[in-house]
């Protein structure tokens, strides 16, 4: 009997704060260019691989796609760390297309993320929960996410492929909330405007898009299955809020990687906020050790993910 293929190391990636949750929600969540750097550094020395990044208007934590903001806290990351930096092309619903990618094609970076379709995208209903608010912008802008769409059709994603993916020589975290997403990435790949080593982010538990229920996440790899075949891609498992770590866990007993950080949820456990995004690659860890699962260092994510390399950047 052949002596079956030894398992990937678990990639860990640290999304830091997102775009989604507002400073009424946290006190840790990093808002400064000050504060995202120290997170995403610490995050990274605690064995987060990659740094996923979105930035932030440090007088009042509002979303912002000002490549000044990222310019602020991007090259101190990358000098103090040698993890590889993961821009967003998401930024927020409220932003377009042009001010998405104007960062990203500035610096050229390793990795980007990139949603493959549009969609319903909304916490709406956590504004329910807030009784104080500490900026004015915050509470009509969790309120109003019943009404917008996450847009990105497949004009945009044939645009972003071209112009970050082709032109720059970057590469993508493929973030698929639904199935049909996997289906949009295929239709990419049969294009051939996508070639591997694929990096597929399963996400489950945003409204709008697949609940965390178990047997989806199952689904979805079972999907990619069939359409990349079980060696052509490498999947990972963003589990949203509450439903971080159980998901996550599940993801890397079926041989994902993993994703964390304030961006996906604020909480360490039940009723606990998260100090930092530190903590929570430290947790993961922690799990993933315990299940005799080794943690790839930023090297190893790179060759498996078929990176240009930090010398390639424009940071």
């Amino acid at each position: 009997m052949a002596t079956p293929a030894a398992p990937d190391k678990v990639i860990i990636s640290c999304a830091v704060t997102g775009s989604v949750h507002t400073p009424s929600m946290s006190p840790y969540l990093p808002l400064t260019p000050g504060d995202i750097a120290q997170q995403a550094i610490d995050a990274a020395h605690a064995g987060a691989a990659i740094l996923h990044l979105h930035a932030r208007d440090p007088l009042d934590g509002r979303p912002s796609a000002e490549p000044a903001m990222f310019d602020q806290f991007v090259p101190r990351i990358a000098a103090a760390t040698d993890a590889v930096i993961n821009i967003t092309t998401g930024g927020s619903t409220r932003m377009t297309l042009a001010e998405r990618l104007a960062y990203p094609l500035q610096a050229k970076p390793e990795m980007c993320s990139l949603n493959m379709g549009s969609m319903n995208f909304s916490i709406h209903p956590a504004a329910r929960r807030i009784q104080e608010w500490k900026h004015d912008w915050e509470r009509p802008y969790i309120e109003g996410m019943e009404d917008l769409i996450f847009r990105n059709t497949f004009c945009d994603i044939r645009h972003i492929l071209k112009v970050l993916g082709e032109d720059c020589g970057t590469r993508f975290e493929f973030e698929c909330y639904d199935m049909g997403h996997l289906y949009n990435l295929a239709h990419f790949v049969d294009e051939g405007l996508v070639k591997g080593p694929l990096f597929i982010q399963c996400i489950c538990g945003i409204l709008g898009g697949l609940g965390p229920d178990p047997e989806n996440l199952v689904a979805m790899k079972a999907t990619a299955d069939r359409l990349f075949g079980r060696d052509g891609y490498r999947f990972s498992v963003l589990g949203a809020g509450r439903h971080q770590m159980p998901l996550l866990t599940m993801g890397a007993v079926l041989g994902g990687h993993v994703r964390v950080g304030l961006e996906d949820s604020l909480y360490l456990a039940k009723g606990q906020l998260a100090r930092s995004c530190a903590e929570q690659v430290r947790k993961i860890r922690r799990i993933l050790e315990e299940l005799s699962l080794e943690v790839a260092s930023p090297a190893e994510a790179r060759a498996m993910l078929g990176l240009k390399g930090r010398e390639a950047v424009a940071f």
